[in-house]
């Protein structure tokens, strides 16, 4: 399956489970700040992406654990996420490009690092693993 086929599916999951248009699912749209994903939408798309690519996902493996280094002391200071942390996030979760995000690591603004190409990123690398 190539990188489009994998986008138009994972497109038609988040059309589904968050209620949104088609035109609105750009690569680039953050689930959070473009797609008002909610915490809880996490677990639907995951079930989603399970379904329709025939594949297990693990706990924590596409999007992170909330307490896992977003709440570690030695990760987050001062409300920032530190180079460390940042670090982490990216060897935890290769899929997302934490480049951004490093420019201002605010600790809440991890959540919308997470876009539609991180799903997509994730997807190709567990199904040609």
């Amino acid at each position: 399956m190539n990188r489009d086929e994998i986008f138009s599916k994972v497109r038609d999951v988040l059309v589904e489970a968050l209620a949104v248009d088609e035109d609105e699912v750009t690569p680039t749209a953050s689930l959070v700040g473009d797609l008002g994903a909610e915490s809880i939408d996490f677990l639907d798309i995951v079930f989603q992406l399970e379904k329709t690519f025939n594949i297990k996902i693990g706990q924590g493996e596409l999007f992170p654990e909330g307490a896992n280094i977003t709440q570690d002391p030695k990760f987050v200071q001062g409300g920032l996420v530190t180079p460390d942390g940042i670090a982490a996030l990216s060897a935890r979760l290769p899929h997302v490009d934490f480049t951004n995000f490093a420019k201002d690591p605010q600790v809440g603004k991890v959540i919308n690092t997470f876009t539609v190409d991180s799903i997509v990123n994730f997807l190709e690398r567990k199904l040609t693993a």
